[in-house]
């Protein structure tokens, strides 16, 4: 395994995740932080819980400047919640249910054979709340313990996501949310251990994108909350106005097959097209003049951020505060209401219609996006993880 080099203040740094390369936000952001701790001087360890399957894995690059571990070689047993006495007199899953343990705690045990190795002023971040069940099994003693919840308040009170927060999260030494009104929210639902944080840019380039091509782009996940299929409903309504444009889609995942049923139904496949995966995120932008999103739930979406430092006019659901602190409506991108597909193909019509639009939002967007630079959001982290160490 690698050692990275470790300057003055450096510190041993570990991004603990539920996987080391599931497609996703998630992993992105958490591979770019690692890069930028390594250039600090910093000692990363990137940690998964389980491997995931070929078709949902991220390709990472051969050569990281910092180490992997995968806790399981294959995704442990799932185990049902035992309730009432048919559920305490439920032998074969209560086994299950013990096995399952035992498997967690030989999987910590390997946690702490890595914490224990750190030096003074280790920082453990939590990624995702799956993980922190690991972690807190974990001896951490000495160690600074950050979790962090990448979705919105909102999204996470819509699953069971929210409960799982406040109970695996709640004695660790920060909880980082997205934006400052989604801290605020949990702060005042009674956690007081909360402070906000943002993605940073994932590139900054030196000038924006010609914004030739008569070619809208959408990139992420293919799953239900990326909306994909929305963003179908809106193109359908906008696309008759303007034959000449097409739709570039880029991405994977499960709900590929029903979205390319549903785009066919909607008489779409003329001016759609699938590409499948990216590895070069900006030079697919580049050959785009607009960007679409149509996410039912976001966190602070990368694929946006990426898009605006792109230089080019978005068009969004407003479906999350990480969104709205991102783009300023009317002055640097478009925003919808969410689920309102009209409004959105409207947005698009007006930025396909009207190429000074085009250019006007493309330009304020690369100007303003610059302030999640990846110097800046890096300097944040590492302040933090001065204060919490004193």
């Amino acid at each position: 395994m690698k050692q990275q080099p470790t300057g003055p203040g450096g510190r041993d740094v570990f991004l603990v995740s539920n996987s080391v390369d599931e497609l996703g936000g998630v992993t992105t952001w958490s591979h770019q932080m690692a890069r930028l701790f390594s250039e600090r001087g910093h000692r990363v360890h990137v940690v998964g819980v389980v491997p995931v399957a070929e078709e949902l894995r991220q390709r990472l690059p051969r050569d990281l400047p910092y180490e992997t571990t995968t806790l399981y070689d294959t995704h442990p047993p799932q185990a049902r919640r035992l309730e009432g006495i048919k559920g305490r007199l439920n032998a074969p899953e209560r086994r299950r249910q013990a096995a399952r343990r035992a498997g967690m705690r030989a999987q910590a045990e390997k946690l702490s054979a890595l914490f224990r190795a750190a030096r003074p002023g280790a920082v453990v971040i939590v990624t995702q709340v799956w993980a922190m069940e690991w972690v807190e099994l974990a001896d951490t003693k000495g160690l600074t313990v950050i979790g962090m919840s990448h979705e919105s308040y909102e999204a996470s009170h819509k699953s069971s996501r929210a409960a799982r927060v406040r109970r695996h999260f709640r004695e660790v030494d920060r909880l980082l949310v997205l934006t400052a009104e989604d801290a605020d929210l949990w702060i005042r639902s009674g956690m007081e251990n909360v402070a906000s944080m943002p993605n940073p840019l994932p590139f900054m380039p030196d000038s924006p994108a010609p914004r030739t091509g008569k070619v809208v782009a959408s990139i992420g996940r293919l799953s239900f909350e990326k909306g994909v299929d929305l963003l179908l409903d809106a193109w359908a309504d906008a696309v008759p106005r303007h034959p000449d444009w097409v739709l570039r889609i880029y991405g994977a995942g499960t709900e590929e097959p029903a979205l390319r049923a549903h785009c066919a139904s909607l008489g779409l496949n003329d001016s759609v097209e699938w590409r499948g995966r990216t590895d070069d995120v900006l030079g697919s932008l580049r050959e785009a003049s607009v960007f679409a999103q149509a996410s039912r739930a976001e966190g602070f979406p990368i694929t946006l951020l990426e898009a605006m430092a792109a230089g080019l006019s978005v068009a969004a659901f407003d479906c999350a505060p990480g969104v709205r602190e991102i783009v300023a409506h009317g002055e640097d991108g478009l925003l919808a209401r969410l689920g309102n597909t009209m409004e959105l193909a409207g947005h698009l019509d007006a930025l396909m219609s009207d190429r000074g639009l085009r250019e006007r939002l493309g330009d304020a967007a690369f100007r303003e996006v610059r302030r999640y630079s990846s110097a800046d959001i890096t300097d944040r982290w590492e302040e933090l993880m001065a204060f919490l160490e004193r």
